[in-house]
């Protein structure tokens, strides 16, 4: 043990109780303090994927637009003139819909990647909790 870790010993030997208790509500309201920063750090990058998914999702509500459009045409041309012209309106709405329905997959994917709780706040949380513990039961030897 260095000359510096024997004399925090000593320190801890020689505290009193007050003292001892003093240090662990400044060590916990500073880990209490960076837990936050750290969660909303976590929260930030975990909106800004969030927000990626819903432009997505925006994205295919406006193909969708274009494929009711297109299907709503293909309906009235099929209506007013026969086959040639309904055909080539159907066959656009068709690839309008897979567009969308790609785009609504995409994004509902990057919405799902986005909703898990902040993982490594959570393991963080544990640990310091673990280390409280161990604080505490030093504390009482």
């Amino acid at each position: 043990m260095s000359a510096v870790g024997s004399q925090q010993g000593e320190a801890h030997n020689n505290s009193s109780t007050g003292e001892l208790v003093k240090q662990l509500s400044n060590q916990l309201s500073t880990l209490i303090r960076k837990e936050l920063n750290l969660a909303k750090a976590e929260l930030t990058e975990k909106g800004k994927a969030a927000g990626v998914g819903a432009g997505i999702f925006g994205g295919a509500g406006v193909v969708g637009l274009l494929a009711l459009g297109a299907l709503t045409a293909a309906l009235i041309l099929l209506l007013d003139k026969g086959m040639d012209a309904w055909v080539a309106a159907l066959i656009v709405a068709a690839i309008y819909a897979a567009i969308a329905g790609v785009l609504a997959l995409v994004g509902r994917d990057r919405v799902r990647e986005a909703t898990p709780p902040a993982e490594q706040t959570i393991e963080t949380v544990k640990e310091d909790v673990q280390w409280a513990k161990s604080q505490a039961r030093s504390a009482r030897r």
